[in-house]
């Protein structure tokens, strides 16, 4: 099992940035991948990021070259740096992990993109 807890959410203005942490309770090395998903209202919760232990990376088409998902192995801790944010951005993110055949979730934390 592995406990997930986000942090760095908040208002941010359009093209601003924003860096989102997730800490794991777990050893990143016993954890096979870590992802960033993120559900706006009234939509389907969607894959924003995805990093594997081996460090290889995946992006949704709508977030490439602006956010980049990257890992601490020593602070056991996930980060999803957003750049150039767009109001359609605008989400509750979650961390997950994969780990022992199984996904788990943090509890999520609140983006707002607004001017």
């Amino acid at each position: 099992q592995v406990q997930l807890v986000e942090s760095g959410g908040g208002l941010v203005q359009p093209g601003g940035s924003l860096r989102l942490s997730c800490a794991a309770s777990e050893s990143i090395f016993s954890i096979y991948a870590m992802d960033w998903y993120r559900q706006a209202p009234g939509k389907q919760r969607e894959l924003v990021a995805a990093i594997t232990s081996g460090g290889s990376t995946n992006y949704a088409s709508s977030v490439k070259g602006r956010f980049t998902i990257s890992r601490d192995n020593a602070k056991n801790t996930v980060y999803l740096q957003m750049n150039s944010l767009k109001l359609e951005d605008t989400a509750v993110y979650y961390c997950g992990a994969a780990m022992n055949g199984m996904h788990y979730w943090g509890k999520g934390t609140l983006v707002t993109v607004s001017s």
